[in-house]
């Protein structure tokens, strides 16, 4: 079973955006709850 080139191209391109986009979430999710101490 041979897989192509392009797969794994798009594979570590997805998988840099996707972690990129964690990271967001992940400051997001912060900042909220940092507002909820903050202000409650």
């Amino acid at each position: 079973m041979q897989k192509p080139k392009e797969d794994y191209s798009f594979w570590t391109k997805y998988k840099r955006f996707a972690s990129t986009e964690i990271l967001l979430y992940v400051i997001m999710v912060i900042g909220i709850i940092v507002g909820l101490l903050v202000f409650g």
